[in-house]
């Protein structure tokens, strides 16, 4: 890991990280009352940081395992003086444990590890358990987000959505969501563009 990114790990996590173990506090962690927006596997934090500077009024909550990523976006928030993000690295399903019911307004999942091997697919997060943990946390109107450059993933995702209760398809039952894409471009997405690869977007509202 790149030293200066080590340093901000053990410099600025208590600014920015989750330490709390037990039922998340949004509120609290943000010292304010504010939408609250989740993204899972942020990465380098490409896409969260532009999220967060352009809507300040809404608060971030990111959940990323890559310790390199986590430092970079440390460092970029210092930079840019960001203070409504809030960084927590466990997993992702015990994150979504953690969180009161309909707390959050919208989750995003942009290129999500597509595990393509058909050995590993399991492993693939969007399944059952995680929809029927995305149904709980998010509110009433609140959208979930998804984004992938994996054919085969992107029509898994949309069977298990258009499958589970309490989800609206935005764009129509079997349709992916065309646009406009509200979000920014991730270095994975232009890996993909590169790569000849199509970008697929799904977007439900919690009904």
């Amino acid at each position: 890991m790149i030293t200066s990114r080590k340093r901000a790990l053990d410099e600025l996590w208590l600014d920015y990280g989750i330490t709390e173990q037990g039922p998340l506090d949004l509120d609290g962690l943000f010292g304010r009352q504010a939408p609250c927006h989740l993204e899972i596997g942020f990465g380098m934090g490409d896409a969260l940081l532009e999220m967060a500077r352009a809507h300040p009024e809404n608060n971030y909550l990111g959940v990323e395992v890559y310790l390199p990523g986590i430092g970079q976006l440390l460092l970029d928030l210092r930079e840019m003086g960001i203070t409504n993000v809030r960084i927590d690295r466990r997993d992702a399903m015990e994150v979504l444990e953690l969180l009161p019911a309909g707390s959050l307004g919208r989750v995003s999942l942009f290129f999500p590890d597509p595990w393509p091997k058909k050995r590993h697919q399991k492993r693939r997060l969007v399944q059952a358990p995680f929809v029927d943990k995305l149904r709980r946390v998010l509110a009433p109107g609140g959208h979930f987000h998804a984004a992938t450059d994996w054919d085969a993933y992107a029509r898994q995702m949309r069977g298990i959505m258009e499958a589970a209760d309490g989800f609206s398809n935005w764009s129509g039952s079997g349709n992916f969501y065309p646009g406009p894409v509200e979000r920014p471009l991730t270095k994975f997405e232009k890996r993909g563009l590169r790569r000849g690869h199509e970008v697929r977007d799904l977007l439900y509202e919690r009904i």
